[in-house]
């Protein structure tokens, strides 16, 4: 048999632990995290190292085909102001997209090394 540890009477009406500073504490912890803030020099995206140049320009031209059909299909159900500022998307999406299709393979090799 099982020697218990006699039990201890613990206070926890609402009182106690509003003046507790451990309570306080805990609660500070698993209610409000400090937010983690990233920096400017902080990439949030890094290709892989063996990525070359040329097969990162025709990734980002599939990308943005993506996003230039996403933005084109949202546009189809709304009217108005709201379906102007979508087909804007379209168009800006569109012109990244013949920008980055522009590029030499020489110039694309040399953007993504640097």
């Amino acid at each position: 048999m099982k020697q218990t540890l006699p039990e201890m009477d613990i206070n926890l009406d609402n009182e106690a632990l509003s003046t507790s500073d451990a309570a306080r504490k805990a609660l500070d912890f698993y209610l409000n995290p400090t937010p983690v803030i990233p920096t400017a020099e902080e990439p949030w995206l890094i290709p892989r190292g063996t990525l070359s140049g040329p097969e990162a320009a025709e990734r980002a031209v599939q990308l943005l085909l993506c996003a230039e059909a996403t933005a084109c299909e949202s546009a189809n159900g709304l009217q108005g102001r709201p379906r102007q500022l979508a087909l804007a998307v379209v168009h800006m999406i569109s012109l990244a997209k013949a920008m980055v299709e522009h590029l030499p393979t020489e110039q694309r090799c040399r953007g993504t090394e640097s």
